[in-house]
């Protein structure tokens, strides 16, 4: 009989450690490809208006905003972000994010 249990407890733990890997993996694929895709749609935003001027002149606004997590808000960042979301409407990025493309620039 307890060699029935130790068997047994090995299949479960077995089970287990695969259900969990397995929902890790899940996870772990439904974040990367969400921060993919996002990534993406801001690289091919960036890309587009790596020479406009609007979103060039608020470098300065996006490094201030992103060194203060979003609390200075510049006029210039304003007018980019606004330009940017008329640009790109499908655009799914928060202002965060588009400061830092903006950045990258």
């Amino acid at each position: 009989m307890n060699s029935v249990r130790l068997f047994g407890f090995a299949a479960l733990l077995a089970l287990a450690t695969t259900a969990s890997a397995t929902s890790f993996v899940v996870t772990t694929d439904a974040v990367v490809g969400a921060i993919g895709a996002t990534s993406d749609a801001t690289s091919d935003v960036t890309s587009s208006l790596g020479d406009d001027k609007v979103v060039l002149a608020a470098r300065d606004d996006a490094a201030s905003f992103v060194a203060s997590q979003g609390h200075i808000r510049g006029v210039r960042l304003e007018a980019a972000l606004l330009h940017i979301r008329q640009q790109a409407p499908n655009l799914v990025a928060d202002d965060l994010q588009l400061a830092q493309a903006i950045l990258s620039l």
